[in-house]
């Protein structure tokens, strides 16, 4: 091992010189040299890219893999460059087992063909996911781990080195302004040297002499401490201009590397508009599976279970779910037709709405879906998502209700409202 004491040292110089500057800085004893504005600002939009890229990183991951166990287990996987093995997702064990329900339950019966049938599907669903979590991974996850683990890991190295030579240069300058004060205050102690000529002298010659010895030595002395504190400017000037050039060679590597930033959102955001296709390609083939198993369930089990998959239209407004998003709510729908009118309806005139009394318990409010304009004084006009009371009485046709707004009474189709209570 080749251990140089000397480089050792003077490692061990540099750090604590550098340790000392940053300490005074921080309290304020010390000047810092400041980056230009333009270096600022990429340094702050580099640190917001690395933050915002590395949360969207973990939620992606998080996303795409909901198990924190699978995850580290991909992790060591990457670090020890080894090939992450296929992992079943949800969907193809869940089809799986459904298939292996099917057998022992028998393939033959209703619920066994069912379960066959649901179990494939679950396992292309699960194939599709496969393949979207792939694509993902490789599209989106990729590049954005190679920017934080390649690139903003060189971008933060010359950070550092940058940072060191802003303290170097620092040093220097605080080496030159002290130079030039003692080398000031050098000057004039030589000008106003002491005199050590005696008061009163017993002997004139001998004090002359004295005399002469002390000036000659003051002096002498005075300019030899001139010449150090030059020489010690000089150097120090020196050292000062070589800090200066590194310190803005180290500056514009920096900054080539800070506004390469550019690229690399450009490159993401091409990685994000391919994220979004794969999104989208994988739900669009879920949802495509998804109508052939229902179509699929539709003629396999129509005999005996007919209404499964089947939504009378008379209740299709009814029965729209807590959160109100039936078929006939979405934007763009069309209303639907007028309900037919039974024989026993309002041509017969069995039915009076003005002698309908609402009954004590089973009214419910309803909201409107469609305006709806009466056909006769026995109906009820409607305006879209006004609020009205409806009640059902004896013998009266299902597909029409009776409707209460205010002091107004009529009936009114089932297929223009929704049920909330």
């Amino acid at each position: 091992m080749d251990f140089n004491v000397k480089k050792l040292a003077s490692d061990a110089g540099v750090f604590f010189t550098r340790a000392v500057q940053f300490t005074e800085e921080k309290l304020g004893q010390a000047e810092k040299t400041e980056l230009d504005a333009h270096l600022e600002n990429l340094v702050a939009r580099g640190d917001c890219t690395k933050n915002w890229t590395e949360k969207i990183f973990r939620q992606t991951e998080v996303l795409l893999q909901p198990n924190p166990s699978a995850r580290i287990e991909e992790f060591f996987y990457e670090k020890l460059d080894k090939k992450i093995p296929l992992r079943t997702t949800n969907a193809e064990l869940l089809g799986q087992h459904m298939l292996d329900a099917a057998k022992d339950f028998g393939p033959g019966t209703p619920y066994g063909s069912t379960l066959t049938t649901v179990g494939e599907y679950q396992k292309k669903l699960g194939g599709a996911e496969r393949e979207f979590l792939q694509t993902s991974a490789i599209n989106f996850l990729t590049p954005l781990r190679n920017f934080l683990e390649g690139d903003w890991r060189t971008i933060s190295k010359e950070r550092r080195l940058l940072e060191n030579r802003r303290l170097d240069l620092d040093v220097c300058k605080a080496r030159v302004k002290k130079a030039k004060l003692q080398e000031a205050k050098a000057a004039c102690e030589g000008d106003a040297a002491p005199d050590f000529q005696e008061t009163r002298p017993r002997n004139y010659v001998l004090s002359a002499s004295a005399s002469a010895w002390s000036r000659d030595f003051a002096e002498s002395d005075s300019d030899s401490e001139r010449k150090l504190w030059s020489e010690e400017l000089d150097k120090s000037e020196h050292e000062l201009r070589v800090a200066q050039t590194e310190f803005d060679r180290q500056a514009e590597v920096t900054r080539l590397l800070l506004e390469g930033i550019s690229s690399t959102h450009v490159n993401h955001l091409r990685c994000l508009h391919e994220f979004v296709e794969a999104q989208a390609a994988y739900y669009a083939q879920c949802h495509l599976y998804m109508q052939e198993l229902q179509k699929e369930l539709r003629s396999a089990n129509g005999d005996s279970v007919p209404n499964a998959f089947a939504v009378s239209p008379s209740s299709s407004g009814a029965l729209a779910g807590p959160s109100g998003l039936s078929s006939s709510s979405l934007p763009g729908a069309s209303p639907p037709p007028r309900p037919p009118v039974s024989p026993g309806g309002r041509e017969s005139g069995t039915l009076k709405i003005e002698e309908v009394q609402p009954p004590a318990t089973g009214t419910r409010k309803a909201k409107v879906l469609y305006d709806y304009d009466a056909a006769d004084t026995s109906e009820l006009s409607l305006l879209a998502d006004e609020l009205i009371t409806v009640y059902t009485v004896p013998g009266m046709d299902p597909d029409w209700l009776v409707g209460e707004r205010g002091n107004q009474k009529g009936k009114v189709p089932v297929t223009y409202l929704e049920l909330l209570s």
